[in-house]
Parts: structure tokens; sequence; C-alpha cells
């Protein structure tokens, strides 16, 4: 293609700026398409858009062609200029056939099979255009809610049956009501971003792909409960989140979404970003109210809750990015549409986030009630080895470990509790049959004893004392008696931890651990079943 090729018309292109893409090379291929469009004198528009979630396939460049984008990828730089020809090709609206070609991007298997409500948008648009985000449906929540009185958002967000998507799963609206209805001339919203659990990215991910939804969703909460002030506290290995937020709420703000009067509703909310220090346990909601108030990261004792003395004293909106980030669909489409999705007390969607030892690593965001087969097979493809599935957890690091027996199981908050499983963020981490369970137990206690504020001594001492004893376990593999003896004090220690903690950290940590013994009895060196010594034997 040249530029005097009047046939081709202007070249539009998308290019993610996710980290996810950035750390595969993503500006290094908008560096080179951009070169060879100068050089070449081709009219090249190039929008950074967020990850449509498909991370193998990063970087993944679409091009506007006249049927819609075409996707293409993985490109590496080194791919640029071979694919140059067959983006020219497709914009001509002529099919071209690149081995990276994936055809209309919007009709690929693994999005065109989702329900996208919270990343509608993400990969869609340019995160930092306004005008992008209102053509794609934005604000519509916010401009319903500010035509409300707040009694009337509350109760949407309530009989919508969202839940938070933080972990607790706690309804959101009653959260909501309960800050409206406490007493205090001043309340807080409050965003807590620090997402820490591995295998989990969806926060980052809409934060850098769709902040205005954050954003959006935060004011319809001021506006219910009567807040002004808010923040969004990231955790600080997220810096281009953080970036992007603060230039996505300046913008916000100048243009009367946020400010004096958010959309012309009279009312103020100013939104401020902070950076956190790098503290797991900050993921804590009171932890993460300390830190915000400038101490170190340490767990309060409840009550009083934050709804009622939060953030500075005062009551306070506390919710996790997916939380919030679902509200402006709610209130722009009614609660019964988002109640419409999912199964029993689970309703709407949740970002499900596929990692660990897994072919297609990424997002998939579907209604509560599909299962993890369809997820790890049916979207992520099995694993990465090609050796079979032994484990998958579920929740991040203090989620249990799901064996095959469960994978049917609808994705559920009850059903998942009646197995001693937890949802959780929605973080999915699955293992070969090379895994080691009894190492990844040990990891689970080790995680927690560096994570750990110290405040509580079942989370801080029971953690060491796991470690040494899951230790003992290993090394007494061929001794039945003392095997027996630290299994029965491995339980007896789950239980303190579960029971006397002050907050998940330590009362979950048990959750991994005890899922890997009962489930994986071998690889603690047990039959098949937990083993149960005779007392003769135990006294000897």
């Amino acid at each position: 293609m040249s530029a005097n090729d009047n046939a081709t018309p202007m070249l539009r292109l998308w290019v993610p700026c996710d980290s996810a893409a950035l750390a595969v090379g993503a500006d290094a291929v908008a560096d080179a398409l951009q070169s060879l469009a100068a050089l070449q004198g081709v009219s090249l528009a190039l929008v950074r858009n967020g990850s449509r979630g498909q991370l193998w396939l990063e970087t993944l460049v679409e091009v506007d062609t006249p049927h819609g984008r075409v996707a293409f990828g993985p490109v590496m730089p080194e791919d640029v200029a071979a694919l140059w020809p067959a983006l020219c090709a497709e914009a001509r609206g002529e099919a071209s056939a690149h081995p990276l070609r994936h055809g209309l991007a919007a009709q690929m298997p693994y999005l065109a099979l989702q329900e996208r409500l919270t990343f509608a948008r993400v990969g869609l648009t340019d995160p930092l255009s306004l005008d992008d985000y209102a053509a794609h449906g934005g604000w519509a929540g916010l401009k319903a809610a500010a035509a409300m009185a707040p009694a009337d958002i509350l109760h949407q967000v309530t009989h919508s049956g969202l839940r938070g998507r933080g972990g607790a799963a706690f309804p959101a609206g009653i959260k909501w009501r309960t800050v409206a209805h406490a007493a205090g001339e001043t309340k807080y919203i409050v965003c807590n971003a620090d997402e820490g659990d591995s295998g989990t990215f969806a926060d980052r991910m809409l934060m850098e792909g769709d902040p205005c939804l954050l954003i959006e969703g935060m004011a319809i909460a001021a506006l219910a409960v009567g807040a002004t002030e808010g923040y969004v506290y990231v955790r600080s290995e997220y810096p281009h989140a953080v970036a992007t937020l603060r230039e996505a709420v300046a913008r916000a703000e100048a243009a009367g979404w946020l400010g004096a009067d958010v959309a012309g509703s009279g009312r103020a909310f100013r939104l401020q970003v902070r950076m956190g220090a790098g503290s797991y346990v900050c993921g804590e909601e009171t932890a993460m109210l300390e830190s915000l108030e400038g101490r170190r990261g340490i767990v309060r004792a409840k009550p009083p809750l934050p709804a009622v003395h939060g953030l500075f004293g005062c009551p306070t909106v506390i919710n996790n990015v997916l939380t919030f980030a679902a509200v402006p669909t709610l209130l722009a489409r009614g609660a019964d549409f988002y109640r419409g999705y999912g199964v029993g007390r689970s309703h709407g969607t949740l970002p499900f986030q596929l990692g660990g030892n897994i072919r297609h690593g990424g997002l998939v965001e579907k209604a509560f009630g599909l299962t993890l087969r369809e997820l790890v097979f049916g979207f992520g493809g099995g694993t990465a080895s090609g050796r079979p599935v032994k484990a998958i957890q579920i929740g991040g690091p203090l989620g249990a470990y799901v064996p095959e027996s469960q994978w049917d199981v609808p994705l559920d908050y009850e059903a998942y509790a009646a197995i001693g499983a937890v949802v959780g963020h929605g973080g999915v981490v699955v293992h070969d049959d090379t895994a080691d369970m009894a190492q990844l137990a040990r990891y689970a206690f080790a995680f927690c004893a560096l994570e750990s504020c110290g405040k509580c001594t079942p989370c801080r001492i029971g953690s060491t004392r796991g470690v040494e004893v899951i230790d003992r376990i290993v090394l007494h593999r061929t001794n039945p008696v003392v095997r027996h003896q630290q299994l029965e004090l491995l339980r007896d220690l789950c239980d303190t931890m579960i029971g006397g903690s002050l907050c998940a950290m330590g009362s979950m940590t048990p959750y991994p651990v005890l899922s890997a013994l009962d489930h994986y009895p071998a690889d603690f060196g047990l039959d098949a079943a937990p083993l149960a010594a005779p007392a003769e034997e135990a006294t000897r």
C-alpha cells in the first residue's frame, strides 16, 4: 500500500495499552505500525484500547473494515512488516489469509460466548475518551441517578441483588442503606482496588480499560448515600492503572461528571486516587482504612462497622472495583434486567479470571451458574502443559482447591459455600497432575505468615506453626504414629485459625490447607481417606 493507492481508505487500528499487552511489547508494535505508515505516507488513526481479555493473543491488533473490526494476534514487533499488507487489504474489505488472522473480533468464540455487562466496553473504546465512553452508553446510569431520589437509587441497587464482588458477597444495597441512614454530616465512598489475590486481574483490566465506569459507579453511590468525597485505593503494583485513573478523574471533573455539581444533580462529589504501600492485608477493608488515614495497615476489630464508623470515623461505603462497576448498568437498564442474570441468590455476572497452568488464560465474564469445567476446558482449553488438570484453586491464595468431583458444581455463592469453597473475586488458578498438594498447602501457611498484619495471635503464630506441622507430616510420611499426631495437630490449628482470627487473612488460610488434605491425601503420604490411626497405635 502506498500514498497514491486511492483504493485503500485510511487505516484505523486498535492496539491495547493494557499492562498485560505492554508486558509483551504492545508499545513496540504500535511504534512499528506508526513508523511503517509514515514511511509509506499512509494516513493512520491508531487507538490505544483496553485488552479484550484474550491474554494469550496479546498483542491483539484490530483493523477497522467495512464488515467490522478484524483481529490479528499475537502480534510481535517483528511481525508488523509482514502483517501490513493484510491490514491494508482488510481495510479495503478484502479478507486476507494471514496466519495471525482471527476474523471479526466480536465473533471470536471466546468473546461471543460471554455475557459482558461490566466489561461491555473494555477493548472497544479509548479508555480516556469521554466521548467514546458516552457513545457506547457511558454516563446513562449516572444521568438516571441524578434525576432520582436517594431512596429510589437504594431501592434499585437492593432489588438488583448485587452482592459485593470482593469476596465476602455482602448485599451492596444493605451496606449502602446503612451508610445512608447513619448519623454524620460527612460520609465517604471508598473503592478497595488493592487486588492482591493470585490469579486475579479484573480490577486492573477495568481501571486501565474503562476507568470512567468505576468513576460513574462511585458517583452513583455518592448520590445514593449523601457522600461528598471518595477515594480509590489502588495497590502499588498497578502504576499504569493509577496513572490512567487519575487522568480519567481529572477529565470527568472538568466535564462536570464529578465536582461541585455531579451530572447536574446539584450535589457535590470529589474523587481522589491513592496508591497503597504494598500490603496484601490492606485488601481487608479496615486495614485499608488504616492505610488511607496514614497509619500502618493493620486490621481493626469490628464492631463498629465501617458503614457506621469508617474513614476518619465517618460512615463509609466500601466496595471493590467490580461492585461499583456493576452499578451503572443496573441503573441504566433497570434492576430487573441485572437481576435476570445468574442463579439463586447470585445475581448478575462475574468476570472470572483464568490463570496458572492454562492454555488460554484471560478474562471471561459470565452469569453465575456456569461450572469450573466449562470455564477451564470450554474457555481455557485445558492446561498449557497438555497434562491432565489435577486441582483448581478459586478465590485467591486463601481459596480452596477444588477436585474433579466438584468441577460441575454451579459457580454461585451458596453452592460453593456448601462444599467448603468460595467464589471470591473470581480468580481461577489451574494446576496439572505434577502439582504437589502438600507443598501447595505449605505455601498457604507460608504466604499467611509473610503477609499477616500481626495483630491477632491465631493468624500471626498459627501460620508459622502450620508451616512447621506440614514439614513434619512430609518428613514422617513412613511413620504412621507421628504422622497421625501431626495431622490431628494440623486440624486443631486450622479450627483455631478459622474461629479465632480477626479477619479473613487468618480465618481463610485453612481453606486451601484442608481442601488439599481432604481431596489429595496421597500427596501427604496418606491413603485414599484422611488417616485415622487405631487408638492403641497412636499411644505407643
